[in-house]
């Protein structure tokens, strides 16, 4: 129960601003969309009415329909789907990988975490975008090579933050204590610095998935992301962009829908670090 009640009371703080209401509401219906996107939409993203090709926003379709007569709204809440689906994985990866590597040079010799924070250092040097246009490039486009480029360029990112956390509690009172008792080292890990340390990770983690959800659209619209006829944000900007001469509306629907995720994971992702770490919000 302390857990929940520390949620809710996090929750009440992150929506008692309207910058953190309007995030969190936009991050609940995206949430929703992403999670139950077979019963918001009914329609089949992918079947095809050529006959009914750019057709006008409608009660049938909502949204109207696109150039291979595919209902707009049905896409646009399956992009949801996908966009989530790919920002979980390669969150999750890059958290798992970079807390262990971050943790792991806090206690490491000095030439051995000098060596950790090189290879932080070379990865952060290529800006995550042209990595992944470079890899894909090379190896093709597929899904699962867009999850891995995003979660290996977010590593450095909770690395960092991991290791310097570790670094300020390796050394507190009770973690002597521990140790005087005969802890093991993986006890300590486990039980002590993990749950300690993983609060301003969850946060970097919200903060992150914005940018995992414009990567992946970014690559889709380059023709290099997620591959047809698999519903992706950023395939129905191409598609509307390609086709912007007979409608503008599939440009606009999907672009709103961008805009409005990604800004909502922001506010939200601000709205949660002010509410966890009141000295930043009366800093700001």
């Amino acid at each position: 129960m302390s857990v929940l009640a520390s949620l809710t009371s996090t929750l009440r703080t992150v929506c008692s601003t309207l910058t953190g209401a309007v995030g969190f509401a936009i991050v609940l219906v995206v949430m929703v969309c992403a999670i139950f996107a077979p019963w918001v939409a009914t329609h089949n993203p992918d079947a095809l009415d050529v006959m009914n090709r750019f057709a006008g926003p409608s009660g049938a379709h909502w949204f109207g329909t696109d150039h291979l007569g595919r209902d707009l709204f049905s896409r646009m809440v399956h992009g949801a789907s996908v966009a989530m689906q790919i920002a979980i994985l390669a969150i999750g990866m890059a958290l798992t990988l970079g807390t262990a590597l971050g943790i792991l040079a806090a206690y490491l010799p000095a030439r051995s975490e000098r060596f950790i924070l090189i290879v932080f250092d070379v990865i952060s040097s290529f800006p995550s975008l042209v990595l992944a246009l470079a890899v894909v490039a090379v190896l093709g486009p597929s899904t699962g090579i867009v999850v891995v480029i995003v979660a290996v360029t977010l590593v450095p990112h909770f690395g960092r933050v991991a290791r310097s956390q570790t670094l300020t509690l390796k050394s507190a009172p009770f973690l002597e204590a521990e140790r005087i008792l005969g802890a093991s080292w993986p006890r300590l890990v486990f039980f002590h610095v993990l749950p300690n340390i993983l609060g301003p990770l969850v946060i970097l983690a919200s903060m992150d998935i914005p940018v995992v959800i414009t990567i992946e659209a970014g690559l889709s619209f380059l023709g290099l992301g997620v591959r047809p006829p698999l519903a992706s944000w950023g395939t129905l900007i191409q598609d509307g962009y390609t086709y912007i001469s007979q409608t503008w509306v599939p440009v606009v629907v999907s672009s709103v829908a961008l805009g409005l995720a990604t800004l909502g994971f922001t506010l939200f992702g601000e709205a949660l670090r002010d509410a966890v770490d009141p000295r930043i919000g009366r800093e700001r």
